[in-house]
């Protein structure tokens, strides 16, 4: 029988653990991100509600140009977005406001402009309203549409959620600083939401992304001018804001690809198709 050499086995044994300390150690490295922007590992991109449908539709067509790619889309509002993007949960947050001072430190980009439409019911027949009308609605001091021109009715007006970017572009740009939108208000966490139920009640108002608007809610007038892409560009429009996209640092891999696309002609125009105002020129064809 032959009989083992104990210095072998020892020697043997060092090599072992020495293999199984550094796959453990290349594991770690994987799983704190040093493997990011590596085929097979997808991309989260969460955050604003009003982004989400947009970047769906460009990842999908990303999918098609890089089949080695995985871009998660997920929503949960802009703030949460920001969140997520700084403490590292999302490799992209998305945002439809404007980043405040305590955020500013972090890595962004401008991917496209909306409008934000106040919307009625197609049977409401009020089709024109003043900024002041609109944040005396939602402060609770005008409560039927008798006082706008339209039916005897009660008012019922929908909101976006604390939180949300279509909730903070409007207190900002509606509401000011001095008025607070009324808690009696219907609260909803998406856009998609807010339209339904516009769309479902003759009887209520709502504001959400100018590009969602279809043939189940009218876009009403502010100030006599019409709820367009075109006035939004051409500044006689005045309810819009960013579209931002939000990093906690320099992205790279696969998120930076999927960022480039999002800004390349292709990725513009793809935006401006979809009723966005898009951040460069694309022209025609």
């Amino acid at each position: 029988m032959k009989v083992l050499d104990l210095k072998q086995i020892n020697t043997t044994g060092f090599w072992v653990k020495r293999t199984s300390i550094l796959i453990m150690a290349a594991l770690l490295l994987c799983l704190a991100g040093a493997c990011a922007g590596r085929s097979g590992d997808a991309v989260i991109v969460a955050g604003s509600t009003s982004v989400q449908p947009y970047a769906e539709i460009l990842a999908e067509l990303f999918a098609g140009l890089h089949p080695d790619s995985e871009i998660d889309i997920q929503g949960g509002g802009s703030s949460a977005g920001i969140t997520a993007a700084m403490n590292g949960t999302a490799d992209i947050g998305m945002s439809s406001r404007a980043l405040k001072e305590e955020e500013q430190g972090l890595w962004s980009v401008e991917i496209a402009l909306d409008g934000l439409a106040i919307i009625v019911n197609p049977a409401n027949p009020v089709r024109n309203l003043t900024l002041r009308q609109v944040r005396e609605i939602y402060t609770g001091a005008i409560t039927n549409w008798s006082e706008l021109g339209g039916n005897d009715a009660k008012i019922h007006m929908i909101a976006r959620e604390e939180g949300s970017g279509t909730r903070s572009a409007f207190e900002d740009l509606v509401m000011g600083k001095d008025d607070e939108i009324s808690p009696k208000a219907m609260v909803q966490n998406s856009n998609g939401a807010v339209r339904q139920l516009v769309s479902d009640d003759m009887n209520a108002v709502g504001f959400i992304s100018l590009g969602l608007i279809d043939e189940r809610v009218v876009a009403l007038r502010l100030e006599g001018v019409a709820a367009t892409r075109e006035n939004v560009m051409n500044g006689t429009y005045s309810l819009f804001r960013p579209f931002l996209y939000v990093c906690g640092t320099e992205p790279q891999g696969w998120a930076r690809e999927f960022i480039d696309f999002t800004l390349s002609l292709e990725g513009q125009r793809i935006l401006e198709h979809e009723g966005l105002i898009p951040v460069m020129e694309v022209g025609g064809e």
